[in-house]
């Protein structure tokens, strides 16, 4: 399974969608932290890390997730945005991280992380 040994972070409001990316990713052997709907509760876990990659989405009930984006970012940490947002909405900065729009294909989303774990365990001085 592509995920195998794979920690993510999930962090979305919306609960549906939230219990399917969990299915999505449990199902290709993740292992699931979340998912977090809260922006404090997000943080706090961004904070004490304990994962390999996370998916966010952007807005949290209202509150922009982007400074969870700048943590994950300065801990090396990669991610990306599962958003209702188009690609040219978020920030120049962000530019390089990979984006999942609304409505998502979860294969896509499964390949990308695979990706993204593979990466940080070859690194493993990155963090």
């Amino acid at each position: 399974m592509p995920l195998t040994g794979c920690r993510v972070l999930i962090v979305e409001d919306e609960y549906y969608i939230a219990t399917e990316l969990e299915g999505a990713l449990t199902d290709h052997g993740a292992t699931v932290i979340g998912p977090i709907a809260d922006f404090s509760q997000a943080m706090a876990q961004v904070k004490r890390d304990g994962f390999d990659a996370a998916v966010i989405d952007i807005n949290l009930r209202g509150k922009s997730a982007y400074s969870l984006a700048e943590e994950l970012l300065r801990q090396h940490i990669p991610f990306g945005f599962a958003t209702g947002y188009s690609a040219d909405a978020i920030p120049a900065r962000f530019r390089d991280v990979k984006i999942w729009e609304k409505p998502y294909h979860m294969q896509k989303i499964v390949d990308d992380l695979a990706g993204l774990c593979k990466s940080c365990r070859s690194q493993p001085d990155a963090r």
